[in-house]
């Protein structure tokens, strides 16, 4: 079989395995390539490729599959008896875990028990060098036990496979848990149109159960516009005080980006509910385009349409009273307002509209047809 018909097959299986992987760490290749020499053969070989010896992994290498295989293990054997496998002995067991890794690698410097979030502040630490499988078992423990501070340490660190994406948002709809769910819009790239649509019809829609989780978000809003009006001030003040002509210019560039963020964390706040704070995500998002989600609209009824409409006409009025404001992306890194990152632009709000007034008039003519 030459290598591209194995890479071909290996791209086409659909099954994964069900055992952890003997390898499942990304290991560093530097000391091992540096201990590889060719093996003495017949002089009459002419072949320019030799084989070669001395293939071995580092000790620590070694001894991090090991603790991570032991642990699948471990886990596993636990996670098939869930009513006799509770919160408290799955964390004192993944902390163990980390800790091990942790010890071996140095990842855990400055890291005490009696921190908030203990072990989610592991998972950022040391798991990145958990194994897939392993990450995939922790993820499905998190789930059935309601970690939720270890998921939304995976979730930020990016240490949620791309194959558990859409069972992540399905189960995360399921119980609610509106303030995940705008961590993974936000930390998750790649997202399928049908996991888009369902997130869409999830926040047009918001389940009772799913207000009390929200509130997060507003406050996450509301402190993003203080900072805004703090930084305001701040470079207000000082650009009274400068005198140099060269401070002069930078403390005005300055000035201008914390007013122009302070004005567009205003218009994408007020008059929003927490609902509608959420959908800012979604819609202001870069991962996909107008196309994807014109198809997520089609997947709405009339009332969600509806409601779509009315967030989208906010949008409208708020740039026609404001037509000066415009979209800052400066202002994440220099005034730490990352939440600008996440309001949607006014070409695109048009576009949307557009594309429900399309969908809208393409279901009228098929009635009447």
């Amino acid at each position: 079989m030459s290598v591209l018909e194995v890479i071909t097959k290996a791209s086409t299986e659909t099954n994964r395995p069900e055992a952890d992987l003997k390898y499942p760490i990304i290991l560093n290749p530097g000391p091992v390539l540096l201990e590889l020499k060719p093996q003495d053969h017949d002089t009459k070989n002419d072949l320019p490729v030799k084989e070669a010896s001395g293939w071995n992994f580092s000790k620590i290498d070694t001894e991090s599959i090991e603790l991570g295989q032991r642990f699948f293990k471990k886990l596993k054997r636990k996670l098939k008896n869930p009513t006799a496998f509770n919160q408290d002995e799955f964390l004192k067991i993944l902390s163990s875990y980390l800790l091990n890794i942790a010890a071996k690698l140095g990842t855990a410097n400055n890291i005490t028990m009696s921190d908030k979030g203990y072990v989610g502040k592991l998972v950022g630490k040391s798991g990145l060098f958990m194994g897939r499988d392993v990450k995939g078992l922790v993820l499905e423990a998190c789930i059935l036990l309601e970690c939720w501070e270890v998921l939304e340490s995976l979730i930020v660190n990016g240490l949620v496979e791309h194959s558990y994406f859409s069972s992540l948002i399905s189960n995360l709809i399921e119980k609610n848990r509106s303030d995940l769910i705008v961590l993974c819009m936000k930390h998750l790239s790649d997202l399928q149109a049908l996991d888009i649509m369902r997130i869409l019809k999830y926040f047009i829609s918001l389940p009772l159960n799913g207000h009390g989780n929200i509130l997060s978000v507003r406050k996450e809003w509301e402190s993003q516009a203080l900072l805004a009006i703090q930084k305001l001030k701040e470079y207000d003040g000082q650009a009274l005080l400068a005198s140099e002509k060269v401070k002069d210019k930078i403390l005005r560039k300055r000035l201008t980006l914390a007013r122009d963020a302070s004005l567009l964390l205003m218009i994408a706040y007020d008059g929003f509910s927490a609902t509608e704070l959420c959908l800012h995500y979604l819609l202001s998002s870069r991962d996909y385009d107008e196309v994807i989600l014109a198809a997520c609209f089609s997947g709405l009824n009339g009332s969600e349409i509806m409601r779509l409409v009315r967030y989208l006409g906010k949008w409208l009025k708020k740039y026609e009273k404001f037509p000066y404001v415009s979209p800052c992306p400066e202002a994440s890194s220099a005034l730490g307002l990352t939440a600008c990152d996440w309001i949607p632009r006014v070409e695109d709000i048009v576009i949307y509209l557009m594309s429900i007034f399309l969908l809208w008039s393409s279901i009228q003519s098929s009635t009447r047809n």
